[in-house]
């Protein structure tokens, strides 16, 4: 059920922070001498103004709109490949990218008559973002995304990549069923789109970023970014291609790290482009009761986000608490991930 296969094949004309011995920060069980869930931050809560205020926003941000929050719980860090293992060696899951397609199924999700693509295709994996060669024009993403058979979570980039020397790096190539069954587990859940953006922000009222107006204040990085020409060529001047450890950039003004940047992070949300305008103050919004993208109708989508490493000021500049995007719900991507959240006792 891999809907963005077949948005590029379409497209593309081929065819329509945790150690073994710290398990409880996985468990979302609370340190006994403070009371505090391990792993974890909180989250104050409040009323702030959700969105983006700018006339033309970049890539889908909401209309500034005001919403109150409840505290809550946060984790510190994007689930990381090491705390993903240990959920994966106590239940035995198999992500969505490790299982068999089922046709019968997936064109439930594409325009009717879309063709069957060949078996050999048809095989589990999932979406890598592999940099072209030279430079392309940017409105078609197949030229830097694909369909990448065997790729998963154990194997991000496909078969031959490895996470050897990443158990610090977060976990990808994650659906959100897969997101959904790790916090379950873990005695968690996954954010509302307007209590990460309340974290994402960090305290701070009306700035662009989470530490501020300035992308990189006194030449500073504090997110892992795109640099240099998008998509063909990252100059990596932060630090890092692709993921980089968790906590390799300060936290924001809640303690929390990689808030920006690094890795997208799936939201409990479905995700639609309706713009929200009412001056009334929304409470602990949930989300919409459907997924709704004009440009993508067939597909069915959850919020994420904060950007990635992938995100550039030349294409996709949601390095920023108001970005956002839709993440098709059955599809794992080597530039999304998540975190978890948990409700005050």
């Amino acid at each position: 059920m891999k809907f963005r296969l077949f948005i590029l094949l379409i497209v593309s004309g081929t065819g329509t922070s945790c150690t073994p011995s710290e398990k409880d920060s996985t468990t979302g069980k609370r340190n006994a001498s403070s009371g505090v869930p391990a792993g974890m931050v909180w989250i104050p809560g409040g009323e702030f103004l959700m969105g983006s205020t700018e006339e033309q926003p970049d890539n889908n941000a909401m209309a500034a709109h005001n919403v109150k929050v409840d505290g809550f719980w946060m984790d510190e860090t994007e689930v990381t490949n090491e705390q993903f293992r240990l959920f994966v060696d106590a239940t035995g899951y198999k992500t969505v990218a490790e299982r068999p397609l089922d046709w019968e199924e997936l064109k439930k999700q594409l325009p009717p008559g879309t063709p069957k693509p060949s078996d050999d295709i048809l095989q589990p994996g999932s979406m890598v973002f592999v940099p072209p060669t030279a430079p392309v024009l940017l409105n078609d993403y197949s030229q830097w995304w694909q369909w990448v058979v065997g790729a998963n979570w154990l194997h991000p980039e496909g078969p031959g990549s490895t996470l050897a020397g990443k158990d610090d790096h977060p976990v990808v190539q994650i659906a959100y069923e897969d997101a959904v069954a790790y916090a379950t587990w873990a005695g968690k859940r996954l954010p509302t789109e307007a209590e990460y953006e309340f974290a994402a922000r960090g305290g701070l009222i009306g700035k662009t970023f989470s530490w501020g107006d300035e992308l990189n204040p006194q030449g500073q990085y504090l997110a892992n970014y795109f640099q240099g020409a998008f998509p063909n060529h990252d100059t990596a001047e932060d630090g890092f291609k692709g993921t980089s450890p968790v906590r390799s950039f300060p936290p924001n003004g809640y303690g929390l790290y990689d808030i920006i940047g690094n890795v997208w992070e799936l939201c409990s949300d479905w995700y639609s482009v309706a713009q929200m305008a009412d001056n009334v103050v929304v409470s602990n919004p949930k989300g919409p009761s459907a997924t709704n993208d004009p440009d993508d109708p067939y597909a069915i989508k959850h919020v994420s986000k904060g950007g990635s490493f992938a995100c550039s000021s030349q294409y996709c500049s949601n390095y920023k608490p108001s970005g956002r995007q839709g993440s098709a719900y059955d599809s794992g991507m080597n530039h999304t991930g998540f975190r978890c959240v948990k409700d005050a006792e």
